[in-house]
């Protein structure tokens, strides 16, 4: 057997597009599910937190993609102890809950076989499964990244971040799924909206880069799917609107939604108080995280 000992894996949450960056941005945030595994001689034991996990394995991600890597590489898998004992990383709001089972399952299946994998078979992999790297690659490697799928692999790089922005993670209790998401979008779009977006994603990786703060309202607004998918999310112009009012620097849907996130400055004391007093006199729940970005992406931990 290839693992004989618990083994335990630690992958941040990621938000994506951020604004114009539709399907090529990410970014990783310190928000984390973590999954502790071994191979043991026969069966399969899933559970959380030590309970039985109730999700059928044919759904369960974690355990598709390790199975699914284990074959690529014509391992004979013997029997599996997996155990999901931290989730943060809410399900279907935007936050990259699924990026965390493909990276973390295809990590877990080097460690299990005694293969190193490297970062760029971690991320190629991830990125067939997923469909898109936008979110695996920040997942992966932490950060805020630029990522294109290519008909030779993933290519990335990694954008700096000016270290005094935090996000004001805002995850309601509706959920959005993905595919909902990608239905409400148009089939074609006018030149002089591609023209937008292309100015406003090369605005934000410069003004990132720079340090430039000022520039993010400007650099995170977009016209190829925000427009369309707020749509889905009750409540998000006046959100935004009272994120202004508290001194947020721009804001964005997280993915697909329905999570919501402002950029603000460290400085920023207020904001959290205010933006909870707000929330109380809505409803659909809504809850707040102010987040660090996540600078080292997933990990194997001791």
């Amino acid at each position: 057997m290839g693992g004989c000992i618990l083994n335990r894996i630690r992958i941040p949450a990621t938000t994506a597009n951020m604004g114009p960056g539709f399907d090529t941005i990410g970014m990783a945030l310190k928000l984390y599910n973590e999954i502790e595994f071994e191979e043991i001689l026969e069966g399969i034991i899933l559970t959380q937190d030590g309970k039985p996990y109730t999700i059928p394995l044919k759904d369960n991600l974690f355990y598709t993609t390790i199975i699914r890597t284990l074959n690529k590489y014509d391992y004979k898998l013997q029997g599996l102890k997996l155990n999901l004992s931290r989730c943060e990383v809410p399900f279907s709001r935007g936050l990259g809950s699924s990026a965390t089972c493909i990276v973390g399952g295809i990590m877990a299946a080097g460690i299990i076989m005694n293969l190193k994998l490297s970062t760029a078979e971690i991320i190629d992999l991830a990125t067939k499964i997923e469909g898109h790297p936008d979110n695996v690659v920040p997942a992966t490697i932490g950060g805020m990244t630029v990522a294109i799928n290519t008909s030779e692999g993933v290519s990335y790089s990694k954008i700096s971040l000016p270290e005094k922005l935090r996000f004001a993670v805002m995850v309601p209790e509706n959920s959005v799924s993905t595919n909902s998401a990608r239905k409400v979008l148009p089939d074609t779009y006018s030149r002089a909206d591609c023209v937008y977006n292309i100015s406003r994603v090369a605005m934000l990786i410069n003004a990132m880069n720079n340090g430039e703060l000022d520039k993010l309202r400007l650099a995170t607004e977009d016209k190829l799917h925000q427009p369309y998918r707020k749509l889905l999310i009750e409540d998000i112009d006046s959100i935004f609107d009272q994120a202004k009012v508290f001194g947020s620097l721009g804001e964005f849907i997280s993915g697909s939604g329905s999570t919501l996130i402002a950029i603000i400055d460290v400085d920023n004391l207020t904001f959290q108080g205010d933006m909870l007093g707000y929330f109380k006199g809505i409803k659909n729940g809504w809850r707040l995280h102010i987040l660090e970005a996540d600078m080292d992406g997933a990990k194997i931990l001791e």
